[in-house]
This record gives C-alpha cells, structure tokens and sequence, in this order.
C-alpha cells in the first residue's frame, strides 16, 4: 500500500512539476513571514522537574530578588601597568564612570560596586569578590530581567557601550555572562554554507551532472528554510533551546541531501532503462522513497524518545529537530519528483561539464560511463564487487578485526565525564574568553560559575548565620558573598565561588558534598530547607538526570529499532545483528569524542582552546540522531539485499551484488554527511564542536567500516539463517514489507510473491547458486 501511495504521489509530483514547486514557494514564504511575526527567540531553560536546582530557582524567584534573570559582567583592568584600583586615582575614576554609564542601559535592574567596596574599605571590596587582591581587576556584575523581557538589541547596547568607552577610558574592558550566551549570533551561518558547497562538489563527482547536483541540494534548501522557521514559530509558543536550530540545520541539511540522493540515484537507473522521465520519478519515489519514509519515521521516533529522560528542554529541543526531518522526508516524496519532472530527459546523461565529472571520478577522460544493468537495476562497481567478493570469501578475519577496532574506538568512553564547558574553551578572540581569563586570574578559577544557595529559613532566626558560617569552611568553597534577604518572604539568596572551575569534576563533587552534608548540618531537623542553583548546579543535575535514563531510552530505542526491522525484513537475525553493529559505530563515536575533547588528541584540528567536558545531554541525543541516522544506510542497503535474496535465492550473490550496487550511493551519501557535520565541527561553540564531530565520526564509521566489511562479513557467516523466521512469527507479523523493488506493484520487472514470507526458502524466480560468491 504504501508504494502504491508513493508511486501516485511521485508520478502526480513529476507531471504537475512547477504547481508543486509553487506550493513549497508558498509554504517558504508562509513559514518566514509567520515566523517573523508570531516566531520568537531560542530560550535556555537548563532545568528540569523535580532537580535540587530546579527548587532553588523556584525559591529565587519567590524572593523577587532578580537572580533568576540574566547576567552579564564586565571586566576591568588598568592600562597603565603600574596602576591599581584600590589607589585614588584615573583608575577608579574610570571605574565609577563605567559602572554609571552599565546603569543607565535599557532593561538594566541594577549592578554590583566595586568603587563603593572600596570606598568602605579594601577588604570588603576583595572578601566581595569585586576586586582581586592585587588590586588590578575589578568586576562590575550587571542584573538584567529574564530573557523573555530582553532581545539582542540588549546585548548589542552593552557591547556598543564597551566599544565606546574603550576608546574613552584608560582601562581594559573584557565582557562575558549569560547575556552573551543568549545573544550571542549562533554558528549555523557560515558552517551552513560550506556543508553545501562540499555536498555540491560530492554531488557532482559521484553523477557528473550539474543538474543532478543541484538538484538535492535545492530541496535541502527549500526544505531547512521551511524546517528552521517552523522552529521559530514553535520558539514564539515555547523555550527552544539555543542548540536546536543549529542541530536542526545539520540533521535537516545531511539527511535532506541523503535522502534526495537515494531517490535521485534509482530516478537515473530508471532512465537508462528507457523509462519516460515523469514515469521514472514515481517509480523511484515508489522504490527509494519507501526506505527514506521509514528512515526518516525512524529518526524522528528515536529524537522523539527524548521525552523519556524528563528534561523538559530536550524534549522540545528533540521535537524541533524532529520537525525538519520530517519536512525533509516531506520534500523528498513530492519536491523532488517535482524537480525531476521538470528536468525532464537531461538528468540521463551528463555534457561537457558532466563528462569533467566523469574524468575526476575515474581519472579517464573522454571514456563513457558503463550503462546500468537492466535487469539487475543497479550501477555494478566492478571494484566494489571485488572488495565485497573478497570480504565474504574470509568473513573470519574480517568480522573479527573490524569489531577489534571498532572496540578499541570505544574504550575511551570508559572515561567519559559529562559537565558544562564554560567560556575558557572559546577562542581567545571572543571577549568572553578574555573575561574569563581575567576573572580567573584575578580571583579563582570558580569565579567564573558561581553557585546560588537559596533558603527558606521558616522562621528560624539563626539558620542563615549557621549556613554561611558552614558553607565557608567547606574546603570546595573559596568565598561568600554577603547573604541577601527579601522582607516579604524571608527567603535568602547566597552567592559562594568554588575553589574549582565549572568544568572541573570537582565542582560536580562540591556540589554534591553541599547539598548531602553541609547544608543539612546548617539547617538542622527544622522546618526550614535550602537548595543549591546556579548555572553549574543545573548543568551538573541535568547529567545526573540524563546519565539515570539513559539505559531507559537506550533500551527503547533499540527494542523499538529491532521490531520495526523485523517486521521491515522479516528476519530475527537481520535486525539484532543491525542493533549491535550500530551500537558498535555509535560507541566508537562516543570513544573518539573522549579523546578529543577530554583528553585533548586532535583538538587544535578543530579549534579546540582547551580539553572539556562533554556537554550532559549530548550523549543521549547524539544516541538518538546516530541511531535513527544509521538505520537510512540499514534500510537501503538490506532493501538491495534482499530484493537479490529473493530474485536468486542465493545468500552469497545476494550480498555481493546487494552491497556493491548500493556501495557507491551510501558512501557518497555519507561523504556528504561527514562533510555537513565536520563544517559545524570548526565552529567557535564547544558543544556545536561536539554534535559536529560525534555525527561526522559516527556517520563515516557506519557508512565504511560496519555497512563495507563488518556487514557482508557477518551476514555471509549467517548465510541463509540471516533470513530465518520462526513460522509463528511469520503469521503475526503484518504483510508488506519494505525491500522489494517491485512489492506492491511498483516495478513490473522485479519481484511479486517472493517477498511475503521469508520463513523459509524464496518464493519463485530464482537462479541457480553463482559459485563467484560462495563463502
């Protein structure tokens, strides 16, 4: 049903091309101007129900003191090398014109004062945290409300402000805090570009069409600008998480051109095949379009089964990116043909400028290209069936050693720490990295991620004087800024630095030694309670939640991958031996990202300042994108497969000639992955660095070692019993799987009866065992 479907939607889709092509203009310009609008900006809500954060921000709120909003500080040091602000003199002056003129900024609810520390004696303003020791930093801490009363004009008058008065005053003017962090340009932009130009180039190499090139590309196109103003919209209705557009631009822009090649590639074998070009864009769409909708389907549940971890922000940050993909598989099933439609006969066959492709694919110009096997309907890569050939002839070996190295990527994740990368891992170009830097010269590296205790004294007089008293003689604890009481509730606020940085594993142990030991001895058996926030408290209880439940949706991803390939294939064997080989290339992702950003080997390849932790919540999502990515290549690749197996009911040819007729297009599909994901790679952003660089590695690994050796390895060593079913199972699983050319009609040429059940041998039109392929 669902090819017929597809084949009525693709056909409709090629002989009406320029109507659907308007439809999807019209559609582009709806989502821009409703998202220009009703759409609003991605929001960082870095909580959760139920977390010891979560509680304090709701107490901070209560108290109306204003901690709950958003920060920026602004970092001063003389010029003048000699000069400190603890003297009279230009310094301190300068000083208290700064912080006079941050005050009179829009949306401003006050700052901290050094100068008036200072005024009331040295060792207030340094015991504060206002002023270093030395004398020579000074922070002036700048309150603004919370991010739904702000924008970017905020952020820019603040920077605006610090241009000027860099040229004005004597001092040096180094700015940083949550402000930016929420302004601040993302650095989807540029990366966007280049993961286009090198899919163009991709493109363009592997069909020697500039036609064919730009035609996935255009889809993507028209599919992430639909995609990413959705996503605004949604932003306008609730908090997006800042990381979701650039990860929706990634995802959406790989899968997009991925999927458009799939169904461009079966578009042209049908066109050497002599088919009318609006006949041959619905049968691809009814063939190739059946492995892209249940790849995308599967990619979008697998995000999807973010919910279970409980953290509201990646849930919505999951659906976000779960609306482009499917917008993407949307595209691919009528955009495209639409295109194909429109560009009529001249996708069969290259010019001038295809024929230069040909040349740099095979390094022989001038030579045509070999025409695709009728009746096979597959580009046969002599080289590819040599290497497949020779794969399945010494499986032994070959599974074995790929597995080794596959397990020997993943052993790093042994060490793998979860945390919050601050700014020191930006690039020294970035003011907030020279505030940071500055900050933690001047007063301690846990400056930088101070923690926000938050109490409810319930009456108890003494409790606050017995928390502070506590809190400071923790060794974990540096200082303590004097405790904040709101009258109406009596709720206090105290703000303590840690001796450690927010990345520092140690900052995670304080936190925890906090809240098990010191705040309950302060606060005794009374009714009264207090709870640890903070930035670095949130993003330390959001590992903790997501490290609880990863084991969860890791199991429900795969039980949930696993039935749907059986019912797919049909097969017991097939879909438990795709699990483990995608947990084999996900790990050896997750052990490389380890290396990289944790122990530091290769990360000046990618800009990366300084060793970090890995972001709490990228592994799960990473898990989520990876699995769901991987199972495109699992789709396509079996679908060949197995239309062989039942065309020549021989497991030998059906691996070599499933394989190398679908090596070319899964290794170009995954080039243009890996080229996508390492442009987000370079950027300045540490966790845009990580979802960059763990897709890229995942998706090469998948795409070469697993789907290239370690699959025709262990599938020739299964033989026959790849294909086993119990008969019981046979009878409860529904009929029409996805994986044969011709099941449901879609292809008068390939197979009919032979798909229904692979309990036992293939149905009818098979060939005599070819002995080339035999293990």
């Amino acid at each position: 049903m669902l090819s017929k479907a597809l084949l009525r939607l693709g056909a409709s889709a090629a002989r009406h091309p320029w109507r659907v092509i308007a439809a999807w203009l019209a559609a582009a310009a709806l989502a821009v101007l409703a998202a220009v609008t009703v759409g609003g900006r991605t929001a960082d809500s870095m909580t959760a129900p139920g977390l010891d954060s979560q509680r304090a921000a709701q107490l901070i709120e209560r108290a109306g003191t204003g901690q709950e909003g958003m920060t920026a500080q602004v970092v001063v040091t003389p010029l003048d090398g000699g000069a400190t602000f603890l003297d009279p003199g230009s310094a301190r002056t300068a000083l208290t014109q700064l912080r006079t003129e941050v005050q009179r900024l829009p949306h401003v609810l006050g700052t901290s004062d050094p100068v008036g520390a200072l005024d009331a004696g040295g060792d207030a303003a340094v015991r504060g945290g206002l002023v270093s020791a030395d004398g020579r930093i000074a922070v002036v801490r700048v309150q603004y409300p919370d991010q739904s009363r702000l924008s970017a004009e905020d952020l820019h008058a603040l920077v605006g402000l610090g241009d000027r008065l860099r040229a004005e005053l004597p001092l040096r003017i180094e700015m940083g805090g949550s402000l930016f962090y929420a302004f601040s340009d993302p650095d989807g932009g540029v990366s966007e570009l280049i993961g286009l130009f090198a899919a163009a180039a991709i493109l363009f190499l592997a069909f020697g069409s500039l036609v064919a090139a730009a035609l996935p590309i255009g889809m993507a196109v028209f599919g992430l600008t639909v995609g990413v103003a959705t996503m605004t919209v949604l932003a306008g209705v609730t908090d997006v998480p800042a990381f979701a557009p650039v990860l929706g631009s990634m995802v959406g822009l790989g899968v997009g051109i991925d999927y458009a090649l799939f169904v461009l590639a079966r578009h042209r074998e049908y066109l050497a095949r002599g088919l009318d070009p609006r006949e041959a864009a619905g049968r691809a769409v009814a063939t190739a379009g059946r492995p892209v909708v249940f790849a995308g389907g599967t990619v979008v549940v697998s995000i999807l089964g973010l919910a279970v971890a409980n953290v509201p922000f990646m849930t919505v940050g999951g659906i976000a990116v779960s609306i482009v993909v499917l917008i993407m598989v949307v595209a691919s099933v009528t955009l495209l043909p639409a295109f194909l439609g429109a560009a009529g006969p001249r996708l069969a066959r290259a010019g001038r400028i295809g024929r230069l492709g040909r040349a740099l694919r095979t390094g022989r110009p001038g030579r045509p290209a070999r025409r695709p096997d009728p009746a096979a309907g597959a580009v046969r890569a002599a080289g590819w069936r040599r290497w497949i050939g020779h794969v399945s002839r010494h499986p032994v070996p070959y599974a074995a050693g790929a597995a080794g190295l596959l397990l020997a990527a993943t052993l790093p994740v042994l060490g793998l720490r979860v945390g919050l990368p601050d700014d020191g891992s930006l690039p020294p170009s970035r003011t907030e990295r020279r505030a940071y830097d500055l900050v933690a010269e001047g007063f301690g590296p846990g400056t930088n991620g101070p923690l926000v205790i938050a109490a409810d004294p319930a009456g108890d007089p003494g409790v606050l004087d017995r928390l502070v008293a506590t809190v400071a003689a923790d060794p974990g604890i540096a200082s303590v800024v004097p405790t904040h009481t709101d009258r109406a509730t009596g709720i206090a606020t105290l703000v303590v630095f840690p001796t450690t940085s927010p990345q520092d594993k140690a900052t995670a142990d304080t936190i925890a030694r906090l809240r098990t030991d010191v705040l309950p001895t302060a606060i005794g058996p009374g009714p009264a309670r207090a709870h640890v926030g903070g930035a670095a408290a949130s993003l330390s209880d959001v590992g903790q939640r997501t490290s609880e439940r990863l084991p969860l949706f890791v199991a429900a991803v795969l039980a949930m991958s696993f039935l749907l390939l059986m019912l797919v294939f049909r097969s017991v064997l097939v879909p438990l031996k795709a699990v483990l080989l995608n947990l084999l290339s996900i790990g050896a992702s997750y052990g490389i990202m380890v290396a990289v950003f944790q122990w530091g080997w290769g990360g000046a390849l990618i800009g990366l300042e300084a060793t970090v932790p890995i972001v709490s919540f990228i592994p799960m999502f990473l898990f989520a994108i990876l699995f769901g990515l991987s199972m495109d290549y699992e789709v396509f690749l079996l679908s060949r497969v197995r239309e062989e197996y039942l065309r020549t009911g021989d497991n030998g040819t059906a691996i070599v000639e499933g394989i190398s007729g679908t090596a070319r297009i899964i290794t170009s599909a995954a080039l243009i992955m890996v080229a996508v994901f390492v442009s987000f790679a370079v950027a300045d952003d540490p966790s845009t660095k990580m979802f960059g660089l763990g897709l890229a590695t995942a998706i090469l690994v998948d795409a070469t070692v697993v789907r290239m050796v370690l699959v025709p390895a262990t599938m020739t060593l299964l033989g026959r019993t790849n294909w086993w079913l119990p008969k019981w199972l046979d009878r409860l699983l529904p009929r029409g799987p996805v994986g044969t050319d011709g099941a449901d009609g879609a292809d008068d040429g390939a197979v009919g009866t032979g798909a229904e059940s692979t309990g036992g041998a293939p149905g009818p039109r098979l060939v005599d065992r070819d002995p080339r392929y035999a293990p």
